[in-house]
């Protein structure tokens, strides 16, 4: 883990350097850390940008203290699980890392609620489709289950193309991180889910 390191103690250092007290948390791989716009595009929800490198679900529970420590947020947006994959983990080891982040946020965060964004379907890790749906399905299905305030954001089908696979105006050259399309989807996506939770017309 020590690779994550300055991307952890960035992290640690952003607490109270934004101007206003942060709301809602977003935590998770690249996929959150590259949102460029996100203060912008979820300005009503007051959020917080928590995410780091190549972080794996895995990672997301090992240094879950350190970074969440300074937090007292009204909600909680995580990503994270496709890099677990393209490392070469299982989906039922990727669950496993889940459950490890659910009970961490349970007890840290008790009442407060948690929306999972699905994996996506990246262009570059195409080959590993099947795993992402089946990770997809068994988190979906344990979130449905749950006693906790915890939420199930499928953003997977809205990344696809006509001909079922994925949208490549939504991916940038690497075919694996977002494009501003991209994000302008999960903008979308999360703006109508958080207004729903808020409570905000």
């Amino acid at each position: 883990m020590i690779w994550y390191e300055n991307d952890v103690k960035r992290l640690e250092a952003l607490k109270g350097t934004l101007p206003y007290t942060p709301e809602t948390i977003l935590y998770g791989s690249s996929s959150i850390r590259l949102w460029e716009d996100m203060y912008e595009d979820l300005q009503p929800f007051h959020p917080v940008n928590l995410g780091f490198g190549g972080s794996t679900l895995a990672a997301c529970v090992w240094f879950f203290d350190r970074i969440m420590e300074p937090y007292n947020p009204r909600h909680i947006v995580c990503y994270a699980g496709e890099n677990d994959l393209g490392d070469g983990r299982t989906p039922e080891e990727v669950y496993i890392f889940f459950r490890q982040l659910q009970a961490c946020l349970q007890k840290r965060f008790g009442g407060v609620p948690v929306t999972y964004i699905s994996i996506k379907p990246s262009i570059a890790r195409w080959n590993l489709e099947q795993q992402v749906r089946y990770t997809n399905q068994l988190i979906g299905k344990e979130i449905e289950i749950s006693n906790g305030p915890f939420y199930f954001l499928n953003i997977f089908d809205r990344m696809l193309d006509a001909d079922g696979r994925p949208n490549k105006e939504l991916y940038d050259a690497d075919g694996l991180h977002l494009t501003r399309k991209g994000y302008l989807i999960w903008k979308e996506v999360l703006q109508q889910h958080l207004a729903s939770v808020f409570k905000i017309s």
